[in-house]
């Protein structure tokens, strides 16, 4: 036999999965779902249930609680994905719990074989496994009850060309010592670990057989749509950065005098970073560069982690909202994980073609992040500005940083490594007044100029000095307030 058997694969339809898999669920496999109590276990086979089930490949879905389905079914149908259209003719419920306590495996399985050859499905569901295994007799003669019973199951299944899953209350050490996992063609376990008091549900792709699949954990959600997985990517498009040009075209910030530091604005496609304390104007800097982009058309994304919009008092802003022309995200949990923020601003690039980012501020992302991702913010700030750069999306994003002038820091973690360009923002006291003062400190690939500018914050916005200060100037204070720039 020369040819190649091709696996058909099915695509589950839980967000992010098929992507673990390598592409989705081999057809007429056998797949153990494993994971402890309130993981999630259920509602993963449900959804993929709902998603394959149709009148040419039907499911059979047995459960063998003490409960009936009904119960299960309660819950189930809370989710958006269940479709009561299909229950009774694409998916039919079957309670093994009778047979199960007549304690003979031979009996189960036979009921199990006359369901499939009533209802001729092309999905098997086990639910709770476990509570089969658990009924096997002591000793060696049990354990060899149970792994006949287990390998008749599956070689009958496919004989019948049915895709089977099994659910059951495994830990790792469970499966590793159980006969299961020598039938199972792939193994899937979900987990839920508490993390100072925040909960983070897991996912692991075990084994597939005959895939390549996404090894280690990767973060889940369980929402009124169900579950939704993020795969732990570099996300990005491949190939992006072999198609940035070598001299690429300058959009303007929306503040005259730092495009004119920049040698005529910001290189497209850039990450420029604005580090400066508290006061500085790093928000209002962010706003004009929106501004900037929706006067030439351009949409763009506001991600805001320190404030509420409302209680910015930024009529510009909030005006470019509600005209459409800006998308804001705010987090809506203290437990965010890094594939979460991924995913959402990537979302929303697509669904809205924006071509700007605004991130404020890189200094509290951190409050916002599950606490086994607060260790390496440097890795989540690297993460998000790759798939950005990615998308060819033009990104300012600030820093809160504390100006310790004689150290010449401009940024904590050494973020200012990761940034195409870096805009530094201080304060200096001159003759009794507090002034600010911003200077470009690196862009890459291309030329800029290192004069320190004076600059004030007006009720148009920012205002930056025509020239270099000289420090003669700096000790006699500002001129008279001039018309802000157009």
């Amino acid at each position: 036999m020369s040819e190649k058997v091709t696996l058909g694969k099915l695509s589950t339809g839980v967000p992010g999965l098929d992507v673990l898999l390598g592409g989705g669920l081999t057809e007429f496999s056998f797949t153990l779902i494993a994971g402890a109590p309130g993981s999630g276990k259920t509602t993963l086979a449900h959804q993929i249930m709902f998603a394959l089930a149709n009148p040419e490949r039907r499911a059979l879905f047995f459960t063998v609680l003490g409960e009936p389905p009904l119960k299960m079914l309660r819950y189930q149908q809370q989710f958006s994905f269940f479709d009561m259209d299909k229950v009774g003719t694409s998916i039919r419920y079957v309670n093994l719990a009778d047979d199960l306590r007549a304690g003979d495996f031979s009996g189960v399985l036979e009921r199990i074989m006359r369901e499939v050859e009533d209802f001729s499905p092309g999905l098997v569901f086990v639910d709770s496994f476990r509570s089969v295994v658990q009924t096997a007799r002591s000793g060696n003669q049990g354990l060899w009850d149970l792994q006949h019973f287990i390998q008749e199951l599956g070689s009958r299944m496919a004989m019948w060309q049915a895709t089977t899953f099994l659910i059951g209350e495994y830990t790792q050490a469970d499966v590793e010592a159980n006969p299961i996992i020598t039938v199972a063609d792939g193994m899937v376990a979900l987990s839920h670990n508490l993390h100072e008091d925040v909960v983070v549900r897991k996912i692991r792709v075990i084994k597939m057989r005959g895939q390549a699949h996404m090894a280690g954990s990767h973060t889940m959600r369980i929402s009124d749509d169900g579950i939704r997985i993020y795969p732990r990517l570099l996300a990005g498009v491949p190939g992006a950065y072999s198609a940035i040009e070598r001299d690429p075209r300058r959009i303007p910030t929306g503040v005259a005098g730092l495009d004119e530091l920049l040698h005529g604005g910001l290189p497209q496609g850039h990450t420029i970073l604005a580090t400066g304390p508290t006061g500085i104007g790093k928000t209002i800097l962010g706003t004009h560069f929106l501004s900037a982009g929706a006067e030439r058309g351009e949409h763009g994304i506001a991600m805001y982690f320190e404030k509420h919009t409302a209680r910015l008092h930024n009529a510009a802003l909030i005006e470019m909202a509600r005209a459409g022309k800006v998308s804001v995200i705010e987090p809506r949990s203290l437990a965010l994980t890094v594939e979460e923020l991924l995913d959402e601003l990537a979302e929303t690039i697509e669904r809205t073609g924006a071509t700007r980012v605004v991130i404020d501020s890189l200094s509290e992302i951190g409050l916002y992040l599950a606490p086994e991702f607060r260790h390496d913010l440097r890795l989540t700030v690297f993460r998000t500005l790759a798939l950005l750069a990615g998308r060819g999306v033009s990104v300012l994003v600030t820093a809160g940083f504390e100006d310790n002038q004689p150290d010449m820091r401009f940024s904590f973690d050494n973020l200012c490594f990761l940034a195409d360009a870096v805009l530094a923002m201080r304060f200096a006291e001159v003759e009794g007044r507090l002034c600010k003062f911003m200077t470009v400190v690196k862009v890459r690939g291309s030329a800029h100029s290192n004069e320190l500018r004076a600059y004030r914050i007006t009720d148009a916005g920012i205002e930056v000095e025509d020239r270099a200060v000289p420090y003669d100037r700096m000790l006699t204070g500002w001129p008279t307030p001039r018309p802000p720039r157009k």
